[in-house]
């Protein structure tokens, strides 16, 4: 449980910064490109942190982001709609790390708040579940 807790910790952390620059509404390239880094890591913060949680509270071992999402669904954590707009975060997330192109760059960035929250929402239910 320790590295459950190590892990949710570092999800808070990068939910932070994440947090930081979501709320710009007219972002420069820069910002734009900078939240989505932002996003990047913070997804991969929050979805081991979930894997972790998977495997010491429910002891199911996942080894795919889109896997978790789904067993999330299964353990009665998500909700539906969250599973299917994770599954939606899960696509964006590998756009991002694989290619550039300046007009995905934008449509991402524009659903960086609903990931934000999702994400935020997520932690918030393991940290209530971890304490």
């Amino acid at each position: 449980m320790e590295r459950l807790h190590e892990r949710l910790q570092s999800a808070k952390r990068a939910l932070d910064t994440l947090r930081e620059i979501v709320s710009i509404d007219e972002p420069s390239t820069i910002e734009r490109d900078a939240g989505i880094q932002r996003f990047e890591y913070s997804f991969e913060a929050c979805w081991k942190a979930a894997k972790q949680y998977l495997y010491d509270v429910e002891g199911l071992d996942i080894g795919s982001p889109k896997g978790v999402m789904r067993a999330f669904r299964e353990v009665g954590i998500f909700s539906e709609d969250e599973t299917i707009l994770g599954l939606h975060m899960v696509n964006d997330r590998n756009l991002t790390v694989h290619t550039y192109n300046e007009e995905l760059a934008i449509e991402i960035f524009s659903k960086l708040p609903h990931y934000h929250q999702l994400l935020s929402n997520w932690m918030d239910r393991l940290n209530n579940d971890n304490t």
